[in-house]
């Protein structure tokens, strides 16, 4: 099911590449995670907004954003503790802990019980080049790191690595911080929105399929299927359509939440 007020990224700005590594085998735990599906990013549409703005603000430099991970369902943080109590698990140490135990990667504050990400408004990404030409063959910004590396050189302000690193690394930094976002120190791609909808509550619904949601695909002069509009009907329509405004905004289905004690 789906959270209230949550959206796919996708719907408030298609421009921004995705490549959400938990639905796939390209993670520190080297299979797809439980509660992922369909690869696509999920956040708060307050989160989702304000990435858009961020998208704009790089799009002036040819540039553009790619993101990894967004909203987080606690079932997927709960197998990440798992997977980091079996020690005979090390398939992708090499890759992204090599001079970490996994044991230790929650108490040194790698990876958290209860995730940022899980509260919708926290996502994981980095910068593309959208002239390949200007940059070389590859699209990423070179920011020194793989993403989810556990280690040092991943610190966001670690000043023994390249000039030119550290600048790809500042320059993410500002525009985030422009549009709202506060970074990790600890991770450079790590962004949470600061004033963020949900500060003290920790959601554990499932990626959807986007095909099963009931008011994705609407008849020709129906409402408009964008979720700016649902959301936000008294700010009007981002996207141009002639849909007039709705009274109430679209509510999505109601989801399970979960939320620490007092």
């Amino acid at each position: 099911m789906v959270g209230e007020d949550f959206v796919q990224l996708s719907q408030v700005d298609p421009t921004i590449q995705q490549e959400i590594r938990y639905d796939s085998d390209e993670n520190f735990v080297g299979r797809p995670i439980d509660g992922y599906f369909n690869s696509e990013c999920w956040l708060t549409i307050e989160a989702a907004e304000a990435l858009s703005r961020v998208q704009a603000e790089l799009a002036t430099m040819g540039l553009g954003l790619k993101v990894f991970d967004g909203y987080r369902p606690q079932r997927a943080v709960d197998e990440f503790f798992a997977w980091s109590r079996d020690r005979a698990d090390q398939g992708r140490k090499t890759q992204y802990y090599p001079a970490e135990d996994k044991r230790e990667l929650f108490s040194k504050g790698y990876i958290a019980r209860r995730s940022g990400h899980s509260r919708g408004s926290t996502v994981d990404l980095t910068i593309i080049a959208e002239d390949d030409d200007s940059f070389g063959a590859e699209p990423e910004l070179n920011m020194g790191t793989c993403f989810d590396l556990f280690d040092a050189q991943a610190h966001t302000h670690n000043r023994a690595l390249p000039a030119q690193v550290r600048a790809n690394r500042l320059l993410l930094t500002c525009v985030m911080r422009n549009q709202g976002f506060s970074n990790y120190p600890r991770e450079w791609w790590h962004f949470t929105l600061t004033d963020e909808p949900y500060p003290d509550t920790y959601f554990d619904f499932s990626h959807v399929n986007p095909a099963a949601i009931r008011s994705l695909t609407l008849p020709a002069g129906g409402p408009c299927p964008y979720t700016c509009h649902r959301l936000r009907p008294s700010a009007g329509c981002r996207r141009g359509c002639r849909a007039p405004r709705r009274a109430a905004p679209f509510r999505w289905l109601s989801a399970p939440r979960w939320s620490l004690p007092p």
